[in-house]
């Protein structure tokens, strides 16, 4: 079965709740991931403005042009 994500809604700090086409529901906290980043490109997210500026693509969640995104099956599994 392929997963895809059918619905992102941003919930507080830097929590977002996914539904996915299985019908698992997720809510996922990236604070951590994004705490702990090396890259300039990737710290910028810690601003929640920017953080919350996301969208799905063909059942993918992307920031800007792909500047982040995480696989699918992680997410479907809690794991970023």
């Amino acid at each position: 079965m392929v997963i895809a994500i059918k619905k992102a809604e941003y919930q507080e700090d830097y929590k977002i709740k996914f539904e996915f086409s299985d019908g698992e529901v997720r809510i996922i906290d990236f604070a951590n991931f994004l705490k702990s980043a090396k890259s300039p490109m990737t710290k910028k997210f810690l601003d929640v403005d920017e953080f919350k500026d996301f969208k799905i693509e063909y059942g993918d969640i992307v920031w800007n042009d792909y500047e982040m995104c995480f696989p699918i099956w992680d997410l479907h599994e809690g794991n970023i």
